[in-house]
Order: C-alpha cells, then structure tokens, then sequence
C-alpha cells in the first residue's frame, strides 16, 4: 500500500506528511482556475474599460491632489504591478508627481520597513514618490466624518482631502467583511483607531450578519462601506489570486461596482461544499499571514465560525506556522497576547471582553477564546514555543506530533479535513 503524502504551505516552502493508521483525510482546495497569462496586459485592460467608471486618466486632472492607499506586508497583493499602473495612469492625466502621495494601509499593525515598502511598490516608485504609513492613534492625521449606526468613522486626512481617492486590494473571504478588498482597504487599513474598535467590538463581532462570506446583511460590510463612501473613494484595483498568489481575475473602477464583480468570482472560486464536519482539521497558512501568531490563527478560526463550524465541538485544528515574528509586532497584536496571556479562564476571558469591551487588536483574542472554547489548536513548528502556550494553544515540533497529540485527545479512529490554503478556502457543511 503506497502511503499518500499531504502537503501544505510552510515558511517560504511546504510542509509534507502523512497521517498515521486510523486516520482517513480528505483534501479540499480552492476551486481550480487558469490564472491570468500576463497579469501587466490585463491590468492595462481593465484601466481601459473600468467597471462603472470612466478612465482614471479621465477621472484625474492636473493640479489633482491623489492618494492612493495601498496592503501592507501582511497581505499578499502585487502592489508592484498595480501601484505603477494607476501611477501611469496619473501622469497621462497631468497629475505631478509632488500631488501623489502613496499611503500603506497599515490600520493597527506595525509600520511598515522601507524594504518592505520598496518590495511591495518596486524601488523606483519608492525613490520617486511620497510613500507613507498610516497611523491611525493620531488625532491630527485623522478626519472626522461622522458616526454610522454608532460606529465613528475616521479615515487618514491625507487621503479623505485628496482630490483622488484611490485604493488596491484582494477580493478573498474575510471572517468579519464577509470578503475583503474594495471598501476595506481605506476604511480599515487607513481608519483612525476608534474605527477599528468600533467595528471589531463584541457587538459587531456577535452579530449573524457578520460572517465569514457573507456580504448580504452584514453589518461590519455596511459601515466599512460607508466609510469608505464619505472618505471619498472614487477608484479601486482589485485581484482575486488562488492558493499559489497568482492572478486569475482583476477588476478597476467604481469601488462598489467593481468589487461586487469580485465577490461573485472569489466566491465560485473559494466556496467549497463539503458533505460533514470533522473531528480533525489540518489548516494551512500561506504566506505572509505566517508571520506571526495573530495572523496565523486566523486559519483556525476562518474554520470554525464558517457558517457552520467545519471541525466538531470538541476537535482539533491543527496549524503549521513559524511565526518569525512572534505574537507579532505591532500594537494590535501585543494586546492579543496580553488578553490571552493573562487569564486562566477563557469562558470568563470571553463573558469580560463581551460585557467591557476591549481595544482594537482584542478582537483576535475575543475571538480565538471562543475557539479555543470549543476545540484544541495545536500549532506546529512555531519558533517561539513559549508564546503559543501562554496564548492556550498546544505547540508540536512536527506534524508526527501533532497528530499522535490529536489520537490521544479523539481516539484512534479519526476522519480528517485537510485544508492547505485555509484563509482562502471556505468549506460550506453539507450535513
């Protein structure tokens, strides 16, 4: 009998296994799509015939002030091609290059590094144009337009008093936008921080509509939406990538427009019926979001708050990542690790942050408590083996590990979900 290798993403290459007797897997992956031949050509395609839009060169006019607000390191975007793009498109239209300032979307992250910013953008454009990092605790750098449905909506000043507001991003399941991309990038990467608590708060969080996949009803969507809408976005450049990051569609133009195309594809492309839930779930993290505990655990929870929990009350996810960067660097994430660290109880960590709140970055504790609530999360290769403990999670040296952990917890027997590309794979339960 030839044993079956299981691969998934780790560090810059793959993580390859096999499961032990007694336990039967499945793969699932994002649905196959021929990704885009020559992404540059279909970049300068959709510039031409924008969605719901005239031309940005059109749009655009000398003496224009323009931002453009750009992922930062954490998401996989091809900045370097979309960014020189929409640049080019602005110098056809007369705009100088002293009027163009490109805003990183950090939203509570840390800043990013200038190799950081001249890998995402190229060199050139670094040593030729304004590049910035938000900073969303600075009350001078922040405009203030107004509350929706109670949330205040602040948005980087720079980019809410240009003349041409104008955004990148990747169309792909969000646990709380439903999909990411289009309105987010301005509403959240370049929110004041009182935005970000806003809409990461319990009541948000706890709400139905505010579900991994779902754009209808959703009440995060909506306010994000809205931001986005009074900050004065006027155009965006969207992807959609599959599990490898290579392109297999792209959209330009009117923001809700454009990105309304982009769900549709993302979600024939990410939405995968499976016929059960699992006692077992294998998750891959694909980088950049392995940098650290606090992205990488998303991978766990994308699985259990699906519209309905992919691994059965009581199972086990198990997640390769290295985190290089620890619990991570900024702000956000050290008030992760400073909720989960400090408590013993996560029934009562989760009953506190429900009742009092908590600042922006608490949101991935209140949330990863409740995961942890309802199943073990075993992270495996982790650099720092003492953060994944005081986060409760279970560190496992090796794959071998892992599993023989998960036996001991669920019996020998066992039916295993393995999901390489979990943050861009979205199982719907069938059962």
């Amino acid at each position: 009998m030839v044993e079956a290798y299981y691969r998934v993403p780790y560090g810059a290459g793959e993580l390859a296994f096999t499961l032990p007797p007694g336990v039967r897997g499945l793969t699932i992956q994002p649905r196959p799509v021929e990704p885009l031949a020559d992404v540059e050509a279909s970049v300068a395609a959709a510039l031409a015939e924008p969605v719901g839009s005239p031309p940005l060169r059109e749009l655009a006019r000398p003496g224009d002030r323009a931002c453009i607000v750009f992922t930062d390191a954490t998401r996989a975007v091809p900045d370097h091609l979309l960014v020189p793009a929409l640049l080019r498109e602005l110098e056809a239209a007369g705009v100088r290059d002293e009027d163009v300032t490109l805003l990183c979307g950090v939203g509570m992250h840390r800043p990013s590094t200038p190799q950081e910013k001249a890998q995402k953008l190229g060199s050139e454009v670094v040593a030729r144009y304004r590049v910035v990092d938000h900073m969303p605790s600075d009350p001078a750098l922040l405009a203030d337009l107004g509350t929706w449905d109670g949330v205040p909506l602040l948005v980087n000043r720079p980019a809410a008093e240009a003349d041409l507001l104008i955004a990148t991003g990747v169309v792909e399941p969000h646990q709380f936008a439903g999909y990411s991309g289009g309105r987010k990038t301005v509403a959240i990467g370049a929110g004041g921080e009182a935005t970000i608590a806003g809409t990461h708060g319990p009541a948000m969080l706890d709400h139905l509509g505010t579900r991994l996949g779902q754009i209808e009803g959703n009440p995060f969507h909506r306010a994000i939406t809205e931001s986005a809408r009074r900050a004065g976005m006027r155009f965006i450049l969207n992807v959609v990538q599959d599990g490898a990051h290579r392109v297999v569609a792209l959209r330009a133009g009117q923001p809700q427009a454009a990105f309304a195309e982009l769900v549709e594809i993302a979600r024939s492309v990410s939405e995968v019926p499976v016929a059960q839930q699992y006692d077992l779930v294998v998750a891959g993290v694909d980088p950049p979001k392995d940098v650290n505990l606090y992205q990488a655990t998303r991978a766990a929870s994308y699985l259990w708050f699906a519209s309905r929990p992919v691994v059965r009350p009581g199972g086990v996810i198990i997640v390769p990542a290295r985190c290089p960067e620890g619990v991570g660097q900024g702000v956000g994430e050290h008030r992760f690790h400073w909720l989960l660290s400090n408590t013993d109880d996560l029934h009562s960590l989760i009953a506190h942050l429900r009742e009092k709140g908590y600042p922006p970055g608490g949101q991935r504790a209140y949330i990863l408590a409740q995961v942890l609530a309802g199943c073990q999360v075993i992270v495996v290769g982790a650099e720092d083996l003492a953060i994944v403990r005081q986060c409760h999670m279970t560190p496992a040296a090796t794959m071998e590990e892992a599993l023989g952990l998960a036996q001991a917890r669920l019996g020998r027997e066992l039916e295993a979900l393995i999901v390489p590309h979990a943050l861009l794979t979205l199982p719907v339960v069938r059962e």
